[in-house]
């Protein structure tokens, strides 16, 4: 059974509301992530626990258990020159950047002049997520991944 500091492997979709497909491991090795180490989104870490290997699984997770809700602060519009050393900038680019809880990913959402509006909301945030899969494995972690508090 699922609980803390067992090894998971899973094969899963997930897609949004419109069922526009976000990720898969489809043809790629499952994802192995250590139980109660916070190594996946907080909503499925939950949805999974008590479930056995072999066992189907199909979960909605709303955004608080996932990536957060959309955050309009975290847009923000900066003088291009913030960008020192980035010759070409486009719309979609990601930066990192420091933020007030430490380094944040930004995006560039819009270019005018030498406007630049920056995004620095997670991509999925606000975005309620579909997953399914199956649980492919279980097993006991071993002390130095407990330790380290991931998966070898």
């Amino acid at each position: 059974m699922i609980e803390e500091n067992k090894v998971v492997k899973i094969d899963y979709t997930v897609k949004d509301e419109e069922g526009q497909l976000i990720d898969t491991s489809e043809g790629k090795d499952p994802l192995a992530y250590l139980h109660g180490a916070g190594n996946i989104i907080p909503g499925l870490e939950t949805a999974l626990a008590g479930r056995a290997e072999g066992e189907e699984f199909a979960v909605q997770i709303q955004p608080d258990d996932a990536y957060g809700q959309r955050n309009e602060a975290l847009i923000q519009v900066v003088e291009r020159g913030v960008f020192q050393g980035v010759e070409e900038l486009d719309v979609g680019m990601v930066f990192n950047a420091q933020g007030p809880q430490g380094n944040i990913q930004v995006t560039i959402i819009a270019i005018e002049g030498d406007e630049v509006t920056i995004d620095g909301n997670h991509p999925l945030a606000g975005v309620v997520l579909q997953f399914e899969g199956v649980i492919r494995e279980v097993r006991d972690a071993t002390a130095e991944e407990i330790e380290h508090g991931h998966v070898h």
